[in-house]
This record gives structure tokens, C-alpha cells and sequence, in this order.
């Protein structure tokens, strides 16, 4: 069939649907059951709850294992960063890329539900999947983000992209939901295996992921054909992202905030991706259920972002975008000593609450400050952003290696989160340093 028109509301809502169908990964997957899962086949405690073993062996070598699955993590990162500019070539220029949207969103899906398959004695299978369904997902956005100019004018992205971003929280919230009352109640389900659940979680997962962005595959069109794809279309993104780097010599203001944000942006990331396994790893949950605190604890976290992004927002239209980050990043200095000291299911509660408050508000801040910096008169704000994404994987990669050694290290994740603080200050040295001119003196002054 012929694609609905660009603008249309048919159009619209099956574009915004693909967050409905790949966001289940990033709680799912990312953020809840598999870490849990994880957690629960290379951690052995003792009736009090203490952690006595977390090493696994790979390639004849023991690591921690929150060090290990923070390793590959690292190294999916750094795949998607280097590709994504290749990529985005792809994506601006050939007008097949519902093939290549379709195509990690497969991998990535399918990855998933290889996920069932993960234990101990296929450790090598299990984490290649785990590597493959987080490259999946990550570049498969690279194509939903480009079809947005192609499918919705300028007067709509705003809206059909906020209406992506909530109708994944809800679908990613059910499914969820769905798959915590097969764990916690495997016996109503007809099962003998309490693990059987969540090994389903993670096909379940899969197949919503699959089953549901078939309603964006069948409105969506095939994408804008420009070229064929070249030796100079496929190196398009990297020429793109040298050309900005050259240009943040004329812009001093917009280059010394990017290194700030390199810097902090590290440790929230981390922070982010490790929450979990911290409160695997370092909470007594001893008379409690642990998957449910977990798995409440990072709803808490998405409910509280929403708030927390909306009060950031207020804070900057009045003290200006720059102190508004100097301000929320010594909170997180503040969350990072708290946390080195929880032990209890109400301490990590209100971490999770606290970090929630401020996790949703310092990435929309960082992204509009970024934007207000942009010279004035950019057309190419694609390419802006193409470098900013691309900096914050590298930042990605760079902050859960460093959690990686440092706990391999010293055995624990509580050292790694106060080593985080020395990235919060970091970056709040650096802001200090970022002059006020252009829109953003504006906004300052205002």
C-alpha cells in the first residue's frame, strides 16, 4: 500500500507505536529483569544476605561480575558510537532504510528472546546476546530518529516525539507489570520452575518488540532516496562530525561546555545503568522480596523523572541553564556519598527517589543548553546532535569501564559510586568555566 501523507495522523501514530514496541528493552532488559536474572545466577549470599561469591570465569580469567557485564556493556557502547555515524549517512541519503530500521530491530529483538537460553554454562551465548539486543536497539533509533523530518513538518516533531516517548513509558510499564506477576506468582502460571518466568520475560520482551513495530513498518514509507550508497555516502556521518569539531574553535563557548557534559554526563550514565546491580549487590533485602523492592524502585525512579524534569525546567527559567547544572550536579555529588553508605530497602528507596528527581531533569537540561549554543542561523542541527550523541556513548563507554576496574578492584560496588563524585566535580569545575554570551545571556539575564 501507499504510505498515509507526511503529516497525516495515521502516519504520525504509527511512527510514535515504534516506542511502544522497543522501549519494553530498555526496562525490561536494560533496567529490571535481567540484571535481577543476572544478579541471581552469578551471586551467591548467605542467610543474612551478605554477598560470600560474584566471580565468573570467561577465557580462563575470573571477574567480578558486575565488572564483566559492565565490560560488555562498554563494548556494545563503543560499537554503536563508532556505527552510528555510519549510519546516519545511510539514513540521510539512501531511501531504503525501513530495511535497515527493520533489520536491528530483528537483531536486537531476537537477541532477546536468545536471552532464555542464558545460564552459567553459556555464559559466552548469553552475553553475546545481551551485546547484540543492546546494539540492536541503540541502532535501530538511529533510523525512527531520522524518519521524523520525513514523516511529521517542522510544527508537529515536537508533539509526535513527546507522544513516542509516553506511549513507550506505558507499553514498556505494562509489559513489565505483566512479566513481575509471572515471577512473583510462577505458581498461578502453571509453573514448577521459578526461573521459567523470567527466562519468558526476555522472549515476551522479543516478541512485543517484534509483534508491535510491525504497525510502524506497514505505514512507515520506504525513506526519501537520494543516492546509491557509496564509499562517500557510507563516511558522509564521520566527514559531518569532523567538520563540527572544526567548527567549535569559532565557539568557544559551546566547546568548553561540551566537556563538561562529556565529563558528567559519564557518571550519570553509569549511575544509570548500574542502579540495579547496586541494589542487588550492596541492600540487605533479608525478610523481604527482592525483585519486587528492585523492580518498584525503578518505577519510582521513572515516576519521580517526569517531576524531577519539570522542576529542573523551572529552575532554569529562573537562575539560568548553566547554574541550574552547577546546581544538580552537586546533587548528584550529595547522591553518590548517600549512597556509598545505603544498606537498607528504605535507604536505596529513597536513592532511587532522589536520583529519579534529578536524572530526567539534568538530560533535558543538558540537551536544550546544547541547543541554545548552536550558532545562530544553524540549519544542520542533525549533524550538532549526531557529535553530541555520539560523545555521550563515548562517555558511556568510558564511565562503565572505569566502574568496571574500579570494582574489580576493590570487590564492591559502593567504591565505584564515590568514585563517580570525582566526575560530578569535575564537571562542575568545568561549567564554572563556560562564558555566558549569546542565547544563553539571554536566558541568563531573563
Amino acid at each position: 500500500m501507499n504510505p498515509p501523507p507526511k503529516g497525516s495522523k495515521k502516519l504520525l501514530n504509527a511512527w510514535a507505536f515504534y516506542d511502544w514496541a522497543n522501549s519494553v528493552y530498555s526496562l525490561v532488559i536494560a533496567s529490571t529483569i535481567f540484571p535481577i536474572f543476572y544478579a541471581a545466577l552469578t551471586i551467591v549470599k548467605n542467610e543474612e544476605g551478605e554477598v560470600i561469591h560474584d566471580t565468573v570465569q570467561l577465557l580462563g580469567f575470573n571477574f567480578n561480575n558486575d565488572s564483566l557485564i559492565s565490560y560488555v556493556t562498554a563494548l556494545a557502547f563503543m560499537v554503536v558510537a563508532v556505527i552510528s555515524p555510519f549510519l546516519s549517512g545511510i539514513a540521510d541519503y539512501v531511501g531504503n532504510k525501513k530495511k535497515f530500521l527493520k533489520f536491528f530491530c530483528y537483531m536486537g529483538a531476537l537477541s532477546c528472546i536468545g536471552l532464555y537460553w542464558f545460564s552459567i554454562e553459556n555464559l559466552w551465548f548469553g552475553l553475546t546476546c545481551y551485546f547484540l539486543a543492546l546494539v540492536g536497539f541503540w541502532a535501530s533509533l538511529v533510523f525512527y530518529n531520522s524518519y521524523l523530518p520525513d514523516i511529521a513538518f517542522p510544527e508537529q516533531q515536537d508533539k509526535v516525539s513527546a507522544k513516542g516517548f509516553s506511549m513507550g513509558y506505558i507499553g514498556s510499564v505494562i509489559l513489565l507489570i505483566l512479566c513481575l506477576m509471572m515471577v512473583l506468582n510462577y505458581e498461578w502460571f502453571g509453573f514448577e520452575d521459578e526461573g521459567m518466568p523470567t527466562r519468558l520475560s526476555f522472549v515476551l520482551t522479543g516478541v512485543w518488540w517484534i509483534g508491535f513495530s510491525q504497525i510502524t513498518y506497514y505505514y512507515l514509507p520506504k525513506g526519501n532516496k537520494k543516492e546509491k550508497l557509496t564509499r562517500d555516502v557510507l563516511f558522509n556521518g564521520f566527514r559531518e562530525i569532523k567538520m563540527i569539531w572544526r567548527s567549535f574553535e569559532n565557539n568557544p563557548q559551546l566547546k568548553k561546555y561540551l566537556r563538561a557534559f562529556f565529563v558528567y554526563s559519564m557518571a550519570v550514565q553509569t549511575v544509570m545503568l548500574i542502579a540495579t546491580y547496586f541494589g542487588i549487590e550492596e541492600v540487605n533485602w533479608s525478610g523481604q522480596d527482592a525483585t519486587t523492592g528492585l523492580i518498584v524502585s525503578i518505577l519510582l525512579i521513572q515516576l519521580v523523572a517526569v517531576a524531577g524534569a519539570t522542576i529542573t525546567s523551572r529552575l532554569s527559567s529562573k537562575m539560568g541553564n548553566i547554574q541550574t547544572l552547577i546546581l544538580v550536579n552537586v546533587f548528584w555529588i550529595g547522591i553518590c556519598v548517600y549512597a556509598y553508605f545505603v544498606k537498607t530497602p528504605m535507604q536505596f528507596y529513597i536513592a532511587a527517589g532522589l536520583v529519579g528527581l534529578v536524572m530526567g531533569g539534568i538530560q533535558t537540561l543538558s540537551r536544550s543548553t546544547y541547543s541554545k549554543m548552536l550558532p545562530e542561523g544553524t540549519l544542520d542541527t542533525t549533524s550538532y546532535f549526531s557529535f553530541y550523541d555520539v560523545s555521550e556513548k563515548i562517555g558511556i563507554v568510558i564511565g562503565m569501564s572505569l566502574y568496571g576496574m574500579v570494582t574489580q578492584i576493590f570487590g564492591s560496588i559502593r567504591f565505584s559510586v564515590l568514585f563517580l563524585t570525582a566526575f560530578f566535580l569535575i564537571g562542575v569545575f568545568l561549567l564554572l568555566k563556560v562564558p555566558r554570551t549569546g542565547k544563553l545571556a539571554k536566558k541568563e539575564a531573563a
